[in-house]
């Protein structure tokens, strides 16, 4: 899965958490029950989530790093 497409599992998945929160709260137990289980499903996206960021932050890193040149470093000499 790529990071938009987890990204957008995401969002999914918390527009139906908060659907069925709403009626949790007007009593439903059914909606509440969805709620249960729909946080797991959410935790383990999650969890794909950093993995990828991560991965994208890094790939990001020495791709910049690429582009620049080292500068090189100041010797100091000792007395």
């Amino acid at each position: 899965m790529s990071l938009k497409e987890t990204i957008h599992t995401m969002k999914k998945q918390l527009g139906e958490i908060c659907r069925d929160l709403d009626k949790s709260l007007r009593g439903n137990k059914a909606a509440a029950q969805r709620v249960r289980t729909c946080t797991i499903k959410l935790a383990k996206i999650a969890k794909v989530y950093r993995k990828e960021s991560i991965t994208a932050e890094k790939k990001e890193a020495r791709e910049s790093k690429k582009g620049k040149k080292a500068a090189p470093k100041a010797s100091k000499k000792r007395k």
